[in-house]
């Protein structure tokens, strides 16, 4: 084939079409040791985190495991999903759900209504986390607060629901203690980054 004929060839190649996937689809998914999130219809596999994110996750989760025993709502690590509508689910660091305490839910894959999300940025992430996943959390009537926690600086954005369509977004670049007022408490900025 002469590469006049090959240049033509690649100028009509098709780009095939495929469906995409259902959030009740990828969550029927095993994959295995890997992890993935579904962004509008599309697998996206996910890197693990850092050891300082990892702590830092932790410390978020222990510390509101403690504060809402006896609630009715507990925090979940980002083994839990989110389903933020029929073609996205999302595994925030930590989630807040309440009302989840019957047998019945012990085998969910996902839950649909957070109170609370925490997700703590990393360079890989950032850009989706402070975009794309801001909005479909946002878009959930249940939820009450996010949390953007950046570890590098050790600084917080936190976006709180005013209304039914209002939000406050305010960014603290020193020490901020978190107020959750859907859960009746306040998340200290020590307990956050705490390193012991």
């Amino acid at each position: 084939m002469a590469a006049s004929d090959y240049a033509g060839t690649m100028s009509t190649l098709v780009v095939p079409d495929y469906p995409l996937l259902s959030a009740a689809g990828f969550l029927e998914v095993d994959f295995g040791d890997l992890k993935a999130e579904l962004d509008n219809g599309i697998i996206r596999m996910m890197a693990g985190g850092s050891a300082r994110h990892a702590e830092v996750a932790g410390n978020i989760q222990a510390f509101l495991r403690t504060a809402l025993r006896g609630s009715g709502c507990k925090p979940y690590t980002s083994d839990m999903a989110t389903r933020t509508h029929d073609l996205s689910v999302r595994y925030p660091d930590v989630s807040v759900f309440c009302g989840k305490n019957d047998p019945a839910h012990d085998a969910a894959k996902s839950f649909d209504d957070p109170r609370v999300l925490f997700e703590v940025l990393s360079a890989n992430t950032a850009r989706t986390d402070l975009r794309t996943k801001l909005d479909e959390y946002k878009a959930l009537d249940s939820v009450d607060t996010i949390v953007f926690v950046d570890i590098a600086s050790e600084r917080l954005r936190v976006i709180q629901r005013t209304g039914p369509h209002g939000w406050s977004d305010v960014a603290h670049d020193g020490p901020f203690d978190v107020p959750l007022p859907t859960l009746s408490l306040t998340l200290p900025h020590a307990e956050i980054f705490a390193r012991d």
